[in-house]
């Protein structure tokens, strides 16, 4: 007795070509080089919106807590870099550089949402 049939292998190698190719295209329509920016809010109030697209390397804090450091590199990417928290999730979550992403250090009330530096549209994704 064979676990899989012929068509089975068929139908599932159908499937999977199908959806390669969806996440191609949608990689490839999302994937350009749109303006980003990063809000970055402090207990649900916004705090600074950086520009992520300014292709300088710099490290800043803010005074309600100088121990959450970020780090925005030439790239355009964005992350936590140091922080005074237990379980250094924040860190850990790594470089954010989509709209839609976001990263977020609970025990010190930062939240993080990287979003279109042209303002939101329907097609965006819904991060709020």
């Amino acid at each position: 007795m064979k676990f899989f049939k012929k068509t089975d292998i068929i139908i599932i190698t159908a499937i999977l070509a199908v959806s390669a190719a969806i996440w191609a295209v949608y990689g490839a329509v999302n994937s350009g080089n749109k303006a980003l920016k990063a809000e970055i809010y402090y207990y649900n109030g916004l705090i600074a919106v950086i520009d992520m697209n300014t292709g300088e390397d710099k490290r800043f804090s803010f005074p309600q807590n100088k121990n959450v450091v970020f780090h925005l590199d030439k790239e355009g990417n964005i992350s936590f870099e140091n922080s005074d928290c237990p379980d250094k999730i924040c860190i850990k979550t790594g470089k954010l550089n989509k709209a839609g992403q976001s990263a977020a250090c609970l025990p010190n009330g930062f939240v993080m949402k990287i979003v279109p530096a042209g303002g939101r549209s329907p097609d965006d994704v819904d991060i709020r």
